[in-house]
């Protein structure tokens, strides 16, 4: 299980002349600060797809990267199964597997080196690696173009690939940052059902998205944020019980509830 409290982080303005009219009356810009999380908690159990949901900008991404150890939250706690995210990173990051908007891939390497490299970062045996490639490949439907370089790859072809790398080390949680933005429906269906074989191992997700019919398909768990807050945070079915008529009218209630 992840469970997250309270988290928040803030960045300096550098120039806030260079501010657009909407950022300066965003009421989280204070003085020359933006606080781009102001108070976010949730959790996800083994087993569970979490859909964090929110508008452009009300800090979802800055919190899936706290979440992935790539920035350290000015307050607020994240554990894994036990473990410190804060205090025991390197131990936090064997956990997790965390695809962020850019997909993070060597253009000169070939899919099958790409993965092999993320996988010795992580520690692995050379025959486990072998192992996940395969099996990996299998998954996500790779092995017609597993070695060729990464620079000539589509947009889906890179995006699979770089969901592969990012779980060649068998994570328990696994985040993933608007995952199917960009994709074609075949691509974007692969990345679905990748989601729900981490679902039947196991393993916990949290994935990010706009396209609520992700969420109904694949969700138990829904968490809004809004402006640095969480404004919802519960199940799928208590999600859909504010405006039964549509998961649209249900995020636009949440937003209009103001977290209540």
């Amino acid at each position: 299980m992840i469970e997250i409290s309270q988290l928040a982080k803030k960045f300096v303005v550098e120039n806030p002349k260079k501010l657009s009219e909407q950022e300066r009356l965003d009421p989280r810009l204070k003085g020359k600060f933006f606080h781009s999380v102001c108070d976010v908690s949730f959790r996800c159990s083994g087993g569970e797809v979490l859909g964090l949901l929110g508008p452009n900008g009300a800090g979802k991404t800055t919190t899936l990267r706290m979440l992935s150890t790539a920035l350290k939250p000015d307050a607020g706690s994240i554990t894994i199964n036990g473990v410190d995210v804060l205090t025991q990173p390197v131990a936090a990051r064997k956990k997790i597997g965390f695809l962020s908007g850019n997909t993070g891939l060597y253009g000169r390497l070939t899919g099958r080196e790409n993965m092999a490299y993320f996988g010795q970062l992580h520690g692995m045996e050379k025959q486990d690696i072998l192992r996940r490639i395969d099996a990996l490949s299998e998954l996500l439907g790779l092995h017609s173009y597993l070695d060729r370089r990464c620079e000539s790859y589509s947009t889906g072809m890179k995006q699979k690939t770089a969901i592969a790398r990012s779980v060649i080390h068998e994570p328990e949680v696994v985040i993933l940052d608007e995952p199917t933005t960009g994709l074609d429906i075949m691509a974007a269906q692969t990345v679905m059902d990748f989601i729900r074989q981490m679902k039947v191992q196991g393993v916990g997700v949290i994935f990010s998205t706009h396209h609520l019919d992700e969420v109904a398909q694949l969700c138990d768990r829904v968490a809004v944020i809004n402006e640095g807050r969480t404004a919802f945070n519960d199940t799928l079915a208590a999600f859909c019980a504010r405006a039964p008529e549509s998961l649209s009218r249900a995020f636009l209630s949440t937003l209009e509830r103001g977290g209540q």
